[in-house]
């Protein structure tokens, strides 16, 4: 008996991974965060299937459930949104698995900030502009933040900021913010990041709190902070420059980069 963890991805049903889908299709019992994980993906349970939903559940009540499928020799599909490596509440599972001594996997998902960025349209890495991407929060009622992660900190080093489970302290946000990236830097919020119902709210430090009023969110979003959200003028990456030297591409005799075709059809044009 295996316990599966899974990342269901940002909220479209499609998002999940080829390995996710097959593992809901072949484990007997589905654990899943109703309140948050699309209904839509249950249809790839068996249809013999047990489905918990575990939103009302507490923890001791959740390793009930994984104690009784071991007695039961059941697999076990654990359903959560996004990707496993953040803001998950798996490790507190896998502490108690590996005590029960209960076998478990961990199949990634979509992150909530990819899924986001794909409906902002943006890379939220720009040459010479933004080369770093903090995934934080703000403390919460379920898990406090250590004393020395801050967004004062982060924001300190001029970073693109994604800060996860905190539209309801945008106010907090943009107090802190702004005096280090200054008012006109570019904010964007994503709402039910790839939901059907799923809502862009763009602006700047200075007005962000507004436009939200005008179509408040209460939950299911994701705020970033930073330049490179609206840099238009950037140089082009060195990458794909002709003269840039990397494995993949061919030189001549003389050390000198070939034409792209040159190098595409393996003969000279």
């Amino acid at each position: 008996m295996t316990v599966h963890f899974i990342g269901a991805g940002p909220g479209a049903a499609d998002l999940i991974t080829v390995r996710g889908r097959d593992l809901l299709g072949r484990c007997q019992v589905c654990l899943y965060a109703g309140s948050i994980v699309p209904a839509e993906l249950l249809q790839y349970c068996p249809p013999e299937a047990r489905l918990v939903d575990t939103a009302p559940l507490s923890l001791d009540e959740i390793e009930e459930e994984y104690i009784a499928a071991t007695a039961h020799g059941q697999d076990v599909a654990r359903l959560h949104s996004g990707d496993l490596s953040i803001w998950s509440a798996v490790a507190e599972q896998t502490r108690r698995l590996d005590r029960l001594g209960i076998a478990w996997t961990m199949t990634p998902g979509v992150p909530a900030f990819a899924g986001a960025a794909a409906a902002l349209g943006r890379e939220l890495t720009i040459p010479a502009i933004a080369q770093s991407l903090v995934l934080t929060r703000v403390s919460g009622r379920a898990s406090p933040m250590p004393a020395g992660e801050t967004l004062t900190g982060f924001g300190q080093t001029g970073a693109t900021l994604a800060i996860h489970l905190a539209i309801h302290a945008l106010d907090q946000i943009i107090a802190e913010l702004t005096p280090l990236y200054g008012p006109t830097c570019p904010v964007a919020v994503v709402v039910r990041a790839t939901c059907p119902d799923e809502r862009v709210i763009r602006g700047t430090l200075a007005d962000i709190a507004g436009r939200m009023a005008e179509a408040p969110a209460e939950r299911t979003a994701l705020v970033f902070v930073g330049p490179g959200l609206a840099a238009v003028g950037f140089q082009e990456s060195a990458l794909y420059d002709v003269d840039y030297q990397r494995r993949f591409r061919g030189r001549d005799a003389h050390n000198q980069p070939l034409a792209r075709r040159e190098v595409e059809s393996g003969e000279p044009s």
